[in-house]
């Protein structure tokens, strides 16, 4: 991203979260606030979909609303569970603080300075309020760890705690991911990780893969990292969690589709790593 500027591949993101409330049936991921947070002028082709096969953009489409329908999932089981902490990584226009009704549940969300203003702003313009309940984290990753941004935040590391990091971890350097996983897997209480990444894909679906990956790179944000499930899985066990589950997009949007999703769904695959 551009200094100043808010992260493009955010501002896509949250498009195709809002879009996904009035193009696809059935709907997967239900939002009240996703169409107000981006604007309805914002709807339709974003920068990175130009010029390629709808179909495609149709099915990523419906993978980022999977995963956001998953991350409400793990929140909600936590939340029964007796979970009160929620910490949103690389949070960009997510809106699960919003949706939050607990009034004893609190969100945390970490993000860029810059994208972080922007969300402030959106908010602003559409006439959201911030609830009492959400907390904002400025760190940039890349230059300060999550362990030094959330120094200055209530945050407690004594309790029990859901993080979601969902649409970052290919955007972040082999190092910063060590180091977060650590600071995650060494948080008091039961802790889940929610998190997706960049599995490795072959033939067609590499292809189509490669062509984003260049527009996300002439867009100033990278993908840095990807892993095969066996690589993440040593990953994470090594940092400290006890259980790894991994799935792959097909089969995250065919459990919520009640059905066997045998098209490809590109590189991207869910995890839900906790430590007891």
């Amino acid at each position: 991203m551009e200094t100043g500027e808010p992260s493009r591949t955010a501002t896509a993101v949250a498009r195709a979260r809002a879009q996904h409330q009035v193009a696809d049936e059935p709907r997967v991921f239900t939002d009240p606030f996703a169409v107000r947070v981006v604007g309805e002028a914002a709807l339709g082709e974003g920068e990175f979909d130009q010029g390629l096969d709808p179909d495609f953009v149709r099915r990523r489409r419906m993978w980022i609303a999977a995963r956001s329908r998953f991350a409400d999932d793990a929140v909600a089981e936590a939340i029964a569970s007796g979970c009160r902490q929620v910490m949103v990584l690389g949070a960009g226009l997510d809106t699960s603080a919003l949706r939050n009704v607990h009034s004893d549940v609190r969100f945390f969300e970490v993000d860029h300075p810059d994208t972080q203003r922007w969300k402030r702003h959106r908010l602003a313009e559409a006439g959201i309020a911030v609830p009492a309940t959400l907390t904002f984290v400025p760190v940039d990753f890349e230059s300060a760890t999550l362990a030094e941004g959330l120094a200055a935040a209530d945050f407690d590391r004594a309790r029990a705690t859901v993080f979601l990091m969902l649409g970052v971890a290919a955007y972040l350097t082999h190092p910063s991911l060590t180091a977060t996983w650590r600071y995650v897997a060494e948080q008091g209480g039961p802790t889940a990780l929610v998190m997706d990444y960049l599995h490795p894909v072959a033939g067609a679906a590499a292809a189509a893969l490669g062509e984003r990956a260049q527009r996300v790179a002439a867009a100033g944000e990278p993908w840095l990292s990807s892993f095969t499930a066996g690589e993440l899985r040593d990953e994470l066990l090594g940092a400290g969690f006890s259980t790894v589950d991994d799935r792959s997009a097909a089969e995250v949007l065919g459990h919520y589709l009640g059905r066997t999703v045998t098209d490809s769904l590109g590189s991207g695959h869910l995890v839900r790593a906790t430590v007891a």
